[in-house]
């Protein structure tokens, strides 16, 4: 039975249907499977997605599809593992997000879903967040790497604002930090003093294991 019900849940994902995906999720803890075997088949299916973007097979439409799949399945199966006290194995936490005054969130969401194809555990904290939102999130989540997205030129220096932050709060050398986004260049990355930068959302995917291999 605990076969049928993780092999529906990874159907869910990869004909991303949110709906299902969640139904299946809580199928799965109240049918009292070890919620680290049910997270292991969510991400064999994300990485799944993960590899056809890669290799040119699947689009964006596809990523965002499977990563709407996968966040509605994910905070149900966090919670039991949080509950049950089950212990994972895990390449690394991340924190990502848009900066504040930048409300894009596609690019943001396609490191997110590489991210967890990874094997990362991904805090998705959204649009438009402050460097004060930042710093609490790295407070509350103790992240091995934030992560964040600025698509305009504008918005670029929240960067800058958010890593000055952390350092205000004693923060900067708990975590590696990555930018992105249209409005991101290399310089502009070592400018600011962040550990990493990668063009395009499979890069950066890559990028989180090097860092975490340092």
């Amino acid at each position: 039975m605990s076969s049928d019900i993780l092999g529906n849940l990874k159907r869910a994902i990869l004909d991303y249907d949110p709906d299902a995906s969640a139904a299946c999720a809580r199928e799965s803890v109240e049918s009292g499977i070890n919620p680290v075997d049910t997270l292991a088949v969510m991400t064999e299916a994300i990485r799944e997605i993960g590899d056809g973007f890669n290799s040119g097979d699947l689009f964006l439409p596809d990523l965002v599809g499977a990563a709407d799949a996968l966040s509605a399945a994910t905070p149900i199966i966090e919670a039991e593992i949080s509950r049950s006290g089950a212990q994972t194995t895990r390449m690394g936490t991340v924190v990502i997000g848009t900066v504040f005054g930048d409300i894009h969130t596609i690019g943001k969401t396609m490191v997110a879903t590489l991210l967890q194809a990874e094997g990362f555990t991904v805090h998705d904290v959204g649009i438009n967040v402050t460097a004060e939102q930042f710093v609490d999130a790295v407070r509350t989540h103790k992240p091995d790497i934030l992560a964040m997205s600025a698509l305009m030129t504008m918005t670029a220096p929240e960067q800058r604002k958010v890593i000055e932050s952390l350092e205000s709060n004693g923060l900067r050398d708990s975590v590696k930090i990555m930018v992105g986004g249209g409005a991101i260049t290399q310089e502009f990355a070592d400018g600011v003093g962040a550990d990493g930068y990668d063009p395009t959302a499979p890069g950066a995917a890559k990028l989180a294991r090097k860092l975490m291999e340092k």
